[in-house]
């Protein structure tokens, strides 16, 4: 191998056209490229839902547990249903879990619950949304309640989806 030549001589000042990098994208919390720019929504992958659906079966055959699989829905473009989706989403369990479906519409797990618990804790946590945001009018959301239990253990998402939408949501 040869010797590598050095040399101690200035740099050259750039003279060519300058060139801005556009980045068409943006990043996450930890800094990995995201998959949606700022500001466009976010919808899970399908196969998520039935990940949820598996996880309330498993917990219902495994183990005894009632789980209820929540429809939360809201008028088309209503700019505020997505920030209900999202305080909603901070005040769950750590073991609950929220499918966004589209911008207005979104289905929650809620594990160890019957039906009347979840609605309990849902009408709680919309409270808190209204006394944290008020406004002249309530936020337009529908409720619809799924219950996976021992004897529900074949729950497709052909049979949760029709009965947690099947209200629509309250007027303004």
């Amino acid at each position: 191998m040869g010797a590598r030549a050095t040399t101690n001589a200035a740099p050259r000042p750039f003279d060519g056209p300058i060139r801005t990098l556009q980045i068409r994208g943006s990043f996450d919390d930890n800094g990995h490229m995201a998959t949606n720019p700022p500001g466009s929504p976010s919808y899970d992958d399908p196969r998520r839902l039935r990940d949820l659906l598996e996880r309330a079966r498993g917990l219902a055959a495994d183990h005894q547990l009632t789980s209820v699989m929540v429809g939360l829905a809201g008028f088309e473009g209503d700019p505020i249903f997505p920030e209900i989706v999202n305080f909603v989403e901070s005040a769950l369990r750590v073991d609950d879990s929220v499918f966004h479906m589209t911008r207005e519409r979104a289905v929650l797990l809620l594990t160890d619950v019957d039906q009347e618990r979840a609605d309990q804790i849902l009408q709680r946590i919309l409270e808190d949304f209204r006394e944290s945001f008020p406004s002249t009018a309530p936020p337009a959301v529908a409720l619809g309640y799924f219950e996976i239990s021992e004897a529900s253990p074949d729950a497709s998402a052909k049979d949760v989806l029709p009965r947690v939408f099947a209200a629509p949501p309250k007027s303004h």
